[in-house]
């Protein structure tokens, strides 16, 4: 039996993630200890979290974020094989597929520990994220792969993942959404008016990009002018829009610092529409039932495509974005859910009190 768990987390969909999963494991009687990385440090992408979700102080808080990615990743790598020796967990837990995930997988791999990765088997297939790299990466040297969905599941098999390492458990932020859900929905958080836009923007590929930003920027301005448009605004995504000097363009666009797990379920309760580039707040425009237009090329989440509740705009032209915003609306079938039965967490602390 795993007595001791060790989970890595770092940033705001590991949050939510883990809030989830650190609960089941109580409830197994596993001993969990939780390693923050610090890759999110900014209080409204941190702190928040732990205060609304019940999650449980950190046994250990690195303080390691900002830089570039491999010196990100680097730095973790160091500061969590440190904490790995001193802890001697019996398993190394890690969510996802950021920085944070790469460095806790790896070190806990080098000192042979075993690697239980939550939300594998994802793939955009772009390589130039590098979510993706992180992900393929992770599952490679994981012992046990927790997967969200069937999907998930067939993409390490075509890999040639032992069948006996995956575990197809359903996705723990389903979990999430069931259980924060009624809080939500008595949340006095103010914000977003009813039938209003819900907008998230922070992938590198569009904010990097002063051109692919313009053309956002344009097409949430003219949406602005005909309904309510709340933008909880990224700390980076806010520098580049004001180092561009792009503010002028999104005209009555509320922007507004990012919200909390428990606010953005608020708000997408009150939500028409959901306009992303996350590939979390997909899913949970899914799981509150809203229509969602992505800006990007592809999505891990292809069910959301399949089903109707998902619409990928890679173009980013500012007359397509308005077009596919008020062409949007829910499918006439809502009943499926390929991402589990809630369940996901409880099954994945059953699976590692069995280890």
């Amino acid at each position: 039996m795993a007595k001791k768990i060790v989970s890595i987390v770092g940033a705001r969909p590991q949050f939510v993630k883990a809030a989830v999963v650190s609960a089941a494991l109580v409830e197994a009687g596993l001993s969990e200890r939780l390693v923050h990385t610090g890759q999110h440090y900014d209080a409204n992408m941190s702190d928040v979290f732990f205060q609304t979700l019940g999650l449980p102080v950190p046994a250990h808080h690195l303080g390691i974020g900002g830089g570039m990615h491999g010196e990100m990743t680097g730095r973790q790598l160091i500061a969590i094989e440190r904490c790995l020796v001193d802890e001697r967990p019996d398993v190394v837990l890690v969510f996802g597929d950021t920085n944070s995930t790469l460095a806790g997988a790896l070190a806990a791999s080098k000192l042979h520990l075993p690697v239980a990765h939550v939300e594998a088997g994802l793939r955009s297939f772009n390589r130039k994220m590098p979510e993706e790299v992180n992900r393929i990466l992770t599952d490679r040297i994981s012992d046990v792969l927790f997967t969200p969905s069937t999907v998930a599941t067939g993409h390490l098999l075509r890999e040639g993942v032992a069948p006996e390492q995956i575990v197809q458990v359903g996705d723990v932020m389903y979990d999430a959404a069931l259980r924060f859900s009624q809080v939500a929905a008595s949340d006095g958080t103010p914000g977003l008016a009813a039938g209003g836009v819900l907008v998230t923007v922070h992938r590198a590929e569009n904010t990097d990009d002063g051109e692919k930003l313009a053309k956002i920027a344009t097409a949430l301005g003219t949406l602005s002018r005909e309904r309510p448009v709340l933008f909880p605004v990224h700390p980076r995504t806010r520098a580049r829009i004001e180092q561009l000097g792009l503010a002028d363009r999104f005209e009555a666009v509320e922007m507004v610092a990012p919200l909390g797990y428990v606010e953005m379920l608020a708000v997408l309760q009150r939500a028409s529409l959901v306009i992303t580039d996350s590939g979390g707040v997909q899913k949970e425009a899914y799981f509150m039932q809203v229509p969602c237009i992505t800006l990007r090329e592809e999505t891990e989440w292809v069910e959301t495509i399949e089903m109707g509740w998902n619409q990928l705009v890679p173009s980013l032209d500012p007359a397509e974005i308005v077009a596919q915003a008020k062409a949007a609306t829910r499918p006439s079938s809502s009943t499926e859910q390929p991402y589990g039965d809630g369940r996901a967490a409880a099954k994945i602390a059953e699976y590692l009190a069995r280890m």
